[in-house]
């Protein structure tokens, strides 16, 4: 997934379901300059989604401890 983040940005995002957000990447990776900022956008948000799915797992697993 990190390789079509950097690969083809808006198709990251649209995968994940965030349409809206792949429409704008893609306005902005249309343009030459804009696709590097466009790639970097797209791999910081996927490791952003990963952190929080695993923030929300270690939270889930320490409300669950202390029943």
């Amino acid at each position: 997934m990190m390789l079509l983040a950097i690969l083809l940005p808006f198709l990251s995002f649209i995968l994940r379901g965030k349409i809206i957000t792949g429409i704008i990447c893609l306005i902005l990776q249309i343009t030459l300059i804009g696709w590097l900022p466009a790639a970097i956008w797209a791999a910081l948000s996927l490791n952003n989604a990963r952190a929080d799915k695993r923030n929300d797992k270690l939270i889930q697993a320490m409300k669950d401890n202390r029943k």
